[in-house]
Protein backbone atom coordinates (compact mmCIF):
# COMPACT_ATOMS: atom_id res chain seq x y z
CA UNK A 1 0.00 0.00 0.00
CA UNK A 2 1.07 3.45 -0.57
CA UNK A 3 2.44 4.95 2.48
CA UNK A 4 0.15 8.12 2.32
CA UNK A 5 -2.96 5.61 3.16
CA UNK A 6 -0.97 3.95 5.94
CA UNK A 7 -2.55 3.31 9.23
CA UNK A 8 0.15 0.56 10.73
CA UNK A 9 0.65 0.78 14.45
CA UNK A 10 -2.34 3.57 14.86
CA UNK A 11 -4.42 3.29 17.86
CA UNK A 12 -7.70 3.85 16.72
CA UNK A 13 -10.89 3.37 19.35
CA UNK A 14 -14.27 2.16 17.38
CA UNK A 15 -17.73 2.96 19.28
CA UNK A 16 -20.72 0.30 18.96
CA UNK A 17 -18.03 -2.35 17.09
CA UNK A 18 -20.56 -5.08 18.20
CA UNK A 19 -22.37 -3.79 15.30
CA UNK A 20 -22.23 -4.65 11.56
CA UNK A 21 -20.87 -1.25 10.35
CA UNK A 22 -18.63 -0.45 13.59
CA UNK A 23 -17.37 -4.61 13.12
CA UNK A 24 -16.63 -3.79 9.81
CA UNK A 25 -14.42 -1.11 9.63
CA UNK A 26 -12.39 -2.56 12.85
CA UNK A 27 -11.69 -5.86 11.07
CA UNK A 28 -10.49 -3.26 7.86
CA UNK A 29 -8.20 -1.08 10.37
CA UNK A 30 -6.84 -4.11 12.03
CA UNK A 31 -6.10 -5.96 8.43
CA UNK A 32 -4.54 -2.61 7.75
CA UNK A 33 -2.36 -2.80 10.91
CA UNK A 34 -4.07 -0.72 13.70
CA UNK A 35 -4.11 -1.25 17.34
CA UNK A 36 -7.76 -0.95 17.58
CA UNK A 37 -9.72 -0.55 20.69
CA UNK A 38 -13.61 -2.08 20.53
CA UNK A 39 -16.16 -0.87 22.51
CA UNK A 40 -19.72 -1.67 22.73
CA UNK A 41 -22.43 -1.76 25.45
CA UNK A 42 -23.10 -5.32 25.02
CA UNK A 43 -20.71 -7.96 26.56
CA UNK A 44 -21.58 -10.97 24.02
CA UNK A 45 -21.02 -8.24 20.90
CA UNK A 46 -17.69 -7.28 22.47
CA UNK A 47 -16.02 -10.65 23.15
CA UNK A 48 -17.39 -11.91 19.75
CA UNK A 49 -15.80 -8.99 17.51
CA UNK A 50 -12.51 -9.38 19.62
CA UNK A 51 -12.18 -12.65 18.91
CA UNK A 52 -13.27 -11.99 15.32
CA UNK A 53 -10.74 -9.08 15.18
CA UNK A 54 -7.88 -11.42 16.37
CA UNK A 55 -8.52 -14.35 14.51
CA UNK A 56 -7.31 -11.75 11.62
CA UNK A 57 -3.44 -11.55 13.69
CA UNK A 58 -3.88 -8.01 15.03
CA UNK A 59 -4.10 -6.67 17.74
CA UNK A 60 -7.07 -5.82 19.60
CA UNK A 61 -8.77 -5.13 22.89
CA UNK A 62 -12.28 -4.31 23.97
CA UNK A 63 -13.75 -2.63 26.62
CA UNK A 64 -17.55 -2.35 27.42
CA UNK A 65 -18.23 1.36 27.16
CA UNK A 66 -21.68 3.29 26.77
CA UNK A 67 -21.47 6.55 24.44
CA UNK A 68 -23.47 8.24 26.86
CA UNK A 69 -21.59 7.82 29.98
CA UNK A 70 -19.01 10.05 30.06
CA UNK A 71 -17.28 8.72 33.07
CA UNK A 72 -17.07 5.53 32.22
CA UNK A 73 -15.54 6.81 28.65
CA UNK A 74 -12.60 8.47 30.65
CA UNK A 75 -11.60 5.14 32.70
CA UNK A 76 -11.50 3.66 29.24
CA UNK A 77 -9.50 6.51 28.14
CA UNK A 78 -7.18 5.86 31.36
CA UNK A 79 -6.59 2.19 30.63
CA UNK A 80 -5.85 2.90 26.25
CA UNK A 81 -3.17 5.14 27.47
CA UNK A 82 -1.94 3.06 30.21
CA UNK A 83 -1.43 0.01 27.40
CA UNK A 84 -0.46 1.65 24.30
CA UNK A 85 0.59 5.05 25.23
CA UNK A 86 -1.68 7.07 22.83
CA UNK A 87 -4.88 7.29 20.93
CA UNK A 88 -4.51 8.31 17.52
CA UNK A 89 -8.23 7.55 16.02
CA UNK A 90 -11.73 7.72 17.53
CA UNK A 91 -14.34 6.59 15.34
CA UNK A 92 -17.93 7.28 16.30
CA UNK A 93 -19.93 4.27 14.88
CA UNK A 94 -22.46 3.83 17.83
CA UNK A 95 -25.75 5.11 16.54
CA UNK A 96 -28.32 4.39 14.52
CA UNK A 97 -32.05 4.50 13.88
CA UNK A 98 -34.64 2.91 16.67
CA UNK A 99 -38.28 1.12 15.25
CA UNK A 100 -40.25 3.31 17.97
CA UNK A 101 -38.72 6.67 15.98
CA UNK A 102 -39.79 5.66 12.67
CA UNK A 103 -43.03 6.09 11.44
CA UNK A 104 -45.06 3.44 9.65
CA UNK A 105 -46.63 4.73 6.32
CA UNK A 106 -49.70 5.45 8.21
CA UNK A 107 -48.37 7.35 11.08
CA UNK A 108 -48.24 10.68 11.30
CA UNK A 109 -45.28 12.85 13.21
CA UNK A 110 -47.77 13.72 15.82
CA UNK A 111 -47.96 9.95 17.11
CA UNK A 112 -44.60 10.01 17.70
CA UNK A 113 -43.76 9.49 21.71
CA UNK A 114 -41.30 11.75 23.33
CA UNK A 115 -39.13 9.55 24.51
CA UNK A 116 -38.52 7.38 20.86
CA UNK A 117 -37.49 10.93 19.58
CA UNK A 118 -35.03 11.53 22.60
CA UNK A 119 -33.30 8.27 22.65
CA UNK A 120 -32.56 8.33 19.02
CA UNK A 121 -31.57 12.16 19.06
CA UNK A 122 -29.45 11.50 22.42
CA UNK A 123 -28.11 7.88 20.79
CA UNK A 124 -26.80 9.94 17.38
CA UNK A 125 -25.92 13.41 18.93
CA UNK A 126 -24.82 12.83 22.41
CA UNK A 127 -23.41 9.56 21.39
CA UNK A 128 -20.86 11.72 19.18
CA UNK A 129 -20.12 14.64 21.30
CA UNK A 130 -18.81 12.67 24.33
CA UNK A 131 -16.40 10.16 22.95
CA UNK A 132 -15.10 13.15 21.33
CA UNK A 133 -14.54 15.17 24.51
CA UNK A 134 -12.92 12.00 26.48
CA UNK A 135 -10.61 10.29 23.33
CA UNK A 136 -10.40 14.12 21.52
CA UNK A 137 -8.82 15.41 24.76
CA UNK A 138 -6.08 12.79 24.06
CA UNK A 139 -5.53 13.83 20.81
CA UNK A 140 -5.69 17.47 21.28
CA UNK A 141 -3.26 17.09 24.34
CA UNK A 142 -1.24 14.82 22.05
CA UNK A 143 -1.64 17.74 19.54
CA UNK A 144 -2.20 14.74 16.87
CA UNK A 145 -5.29 13.06 16.29
CA UNK A 146 -8.02 11.82 13.56
CA UNK A 147 -11.64 11.52 14.74
CA UNK A 148 -14.51 10.40 12.34
CA UNK A 149 -17.99 10.89 12.55
CA UNK A 150 -21.17 9.06 10.96
CA UNK A 151 -23.76 11.46 9.48
CA UNK A 152 -26.18 10.20 6.82
CA UNK A 153 -27.86 11.19 3.55
CA UNK A 154 -30.50 12.05 6.31
CA UNK A 155 -28.40 14.95 6.17
CA UNK A 156 -28.68 16.65 3.35
CA UNK A 157 -32.26 16.42 2.52
CA UNK A 158 -35.53 15.74 3.77
CA UNK A 159 -36.33 11.54 3.83
CA UNK A 160 -39.63 10.82 5.05
CA UNK A 161 -40.32 8.85 8.10
CA UNK A 162 -37.58 9.28 9.83
CA UNK A 163 -37.56 12.59 11.88
CA UNK A 164 -35.80 12.25 15.06
CA UNK A 165 -32.81 10.44 12.97
CA UNK A 166 -32.50 13.01 10.50
CA UNK A 167 -32.41 15.51 13.20
CA UNK A 168 -29.67 14.02 15.26
CA UNK A 169 -27.61 13.42 12.06
CA UNK A 170 -28.03 17.11 10.99
CA UNK A 171 -26.44 18.03 14.47
CA UNK A 172 -23.31 15.30 13.63
CA UNK A 173 -22.99 17.17 10.77
CA UNK A 174 -22.68 20.23 12.09
CA UNK A 175 -20.91 19.29 15.13
CA UNK A 176 -18.08 17.78 12.61
CA UNK A 177 -17.43 21.10 11.56
CA UNK A 178 -17.84 22.78 14.56
CA UNK A 179 -15.19 20.69 16.44
CA UNK A 180 -12.71 20.56 13.26
CA UNK A 181 -12.51 24.05 13.71
CA UNK A 182 -12.19 24.19 17.55
CA UNK A 183 -9.44 21.71 17.37
CA UNK A 184 -7.12 23.67 14.95
CA UNK A 185 -7.65 26.91 15.95
CA UNK A 186 -6.60 25.92 19.60
CA UNK A 187 -4.44 22.41 19.02
CA UNK A 188 -3.11 22.77 15.53
CA UNK A 189 -3.34 21.41 11.56
CA UNK A 190 -2.27 17.79 13.61
CA UNK A 191 -5.75 17.31 15.06
CA UNK A 192 -8.32 16.66 12.52
CA UNK A 193 -12.60 15.92 12.28
CA UNK A 194 -14.73 14.48 9.45
CA UNK A 195 -17.58 12.77 8.91
CA UNK A 196 -18.90 9.93 6.30
CA UNK A 197 -22.59 10.24 4.87
CA UNK A 198 -23.35 6.80 3.76
CA UNK A 199 -25.88 6.40 1.24
CA UNK A 200 -28.17 3.31 1.52
CA UNK A 201 -26.70 0.15 2.67
CA UNK A 202 -29.03 -2.47 3.52
CA UNK A 203 -28.72 -3.63 7.26
CA UNK A 204 -30.42 -5.28 10.10
CA UNK A 205 -32.10 -1.81 11.38
CA UNK A 206 -33.60 -1.00 8.05
CA UNK A 207 -34.10 -4.14 6.16
CA UNK A 208 -37.77 -4.51 6.98
CA UNK A 209 -38.05 -1.02 5.05
CA UNK A 210 -36.27 -1.51 2.03
CA UNK A 211 -36.96 -5.30 1.31
CA UNK A 212 -39.83 -7.36 1.39
CA UNK A 213 -40.64 -10.40 3.20
CA UNK A 214 -40.31 -12.44 -0.26
CA UNK A 215 -37.01 -10.76 -0.82
CA UNK A 216 -38.28 -8.59 -3.32
CA UNK A 217 -37.64 -4.40 -3.58
CA UNK A 218 -40.76 -1.98 -1.50
CA UNK A 219 -41.85 0.81 -2.74
CA UNK A 220 -39.31 2.56 -0.55
CA UNK A 221 -36.06 0.31 -1.97
CA UNK A 222 -37.49 1.57 -5.52
CA UNK A 223 -37.61 5.34 -5.04
CA UNK A 224 -33.65 5.37 -3.18
CA UNK A 225 -32.74 3.26 -6.51
CA UNK A 226 -34.25 5.95 -8.68
CA UNK A 227 -32.43 8.30 -6.95
CA UNK A 228 -29.01 6.79 -6.93
CA UNK A 229 -27.37 7.04 -10.09
CA UNK A 230 -25.30 3.84 -9.70
CA UNK A 231 -28.69 2.25 -9.30
CA UNK A 232 -27.94 -0.31 -5.95
CA UNK A 233 -27.48 -0.26 -2.70
CA UNK A 234 -23.89 0.33 -0.90
CA UNK A 235 -22.13 -2.44 0.42
CA UNK A 236 -21.14 -2.06 3.85
CA UNK A 237 -17.28 -2.88 2.80
CA UNK A 238 -17.33 0.19 0.99
CA UNK A 239 -17.36 2.38 3.88
CA UNK A 240 -13.98 1.17 5.18
CA UNK A 241 -11.89 2.64 2.39
CA UNK A 242 -13.47 6.55 2.73
CA UNK A 243 -12.86 5.82 6.79
CA UNK A 244 -8.86 4.82 6.13
CA UNK A 245 -8.66 7.60 4.31
CA UNK A 246 -10.15 10.12 6.36
CA UNK A 247 -7.40 8.69 9.38
CA UNK A 248 -4.47 8.42 7.22
CA UNK A 249 -1.55 11.42 5.96
CA UNK A 250 -3.34 11.37 2.93
CA UNK A 251 -5.88 13.51 4.68
CA UNK A 252 -3.55 15.73 6.51
CA UNK A 253 -5.29 18.81 5.07
CA UNK A 254 -8.96 18.01 5.16
CA UNK A 255 -10.52 18.51 8.09
CA UNK A 256 -14.45 19.00 8.35
CA UNK A 257 -15.71 17.86 5.75
CA UNK A 258 -18.86 15.36 5.39
CA UNK A 259 -17.77 13.06 3.23
CA UNK A 260 -20.96 10.67 1.29
CA UNK A 261 -20.42 7.59 0.04
CA UNK A 262 -23.85 7.20 -1.76
CA UNK A 263 -23.44 6.33 -5.25
CA UNK A 264 -24.04 9.60 -6.52
CA UNK A 265 -27.67 9.72 -4.22
CA UNK A 266 -26.79 13.42 -3.21
CA UNK A 267 -25.99 14.50 -6.54
CA UNK A 268 -28.71 13.87 -8.41
CA UNK A 269 -31.81 15.97 -8.97
CA UNK A 270 -33.79 12.72 -9.75
CA UNK A 271 -34.56 14.19 -13.30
Amino acid sequence: MNEQFEIKGKVAVVTGAGGVLGGSIAKSFVRAGAKVVALDIRQEQLDARIADLRSEGGEAIGFIGNVLDRDSLEKVALQIVDKWGRIDILLNIAGGNMPGATLAPEQHFFDMKSADWEKVTTLNLDGTVYPSMVFGKVMAQQKAGSIVNVSSMAAYSAITRVPGYSAAKTAVSNFTQWLASEMALKYGDGVRVNAIAPGFFIGDQNRAVLINPDGSLTERSRKVLAKTPMNRFGDINELNGAVQFLCSPAASFITGVVLPVDGGFSAFSGI
